[in-house]
């Protein structure tokens, strides 16, 4: 298990614990942290589960691969470095204590 913040655009933080071998997306998704809209169910075909992830956390994830690099051209307001799409991070013992903030909207 992870604990994995996520925050709202308006500030409101979510802290919820995500079992190892899901996704970043599905532990938003499993305990309705709003925002998170996921409309492909995690198979990297649109950009509705993008978040900003912290700037400390950023070097700690595995690197975006093409897919995921190309999909975040569709996201609202896309950051270079701290955007990434929830459905390609997994969960393991790594990720503990990730903070990812949702972005003002989805597309």
């Amino acid at each position: 298990m992870a604990k994995i913040t996520y925050i709202e655009h308006n500030g409101t933080e979510h802290v919820v614990e995500v079992a190892n071998g899901l996704t970043v997306m599905e532990g938003a998704r499993d305990n309705g942290v709003p925002g998170i809209e996921a409309d492909c169910g995690g198979a990297c075909a649109c950009s509705t589960c993008h978040v900003y992830v912290a700037e400390d956390w950023v070097e700690k994830l595995p690197a975006k691969d093409a897919m995921e690099a190309d999909m975040l051209d569709f996201a609202w307001e896309p950051d270079p470095v701290r955007s990434r799409l929830t459905c390609q991070i997994q969960v393991t013992d790594a990720v503990d204590g990730l903070v990812v903030t949702l972005p003002e909207k989805q597309i």
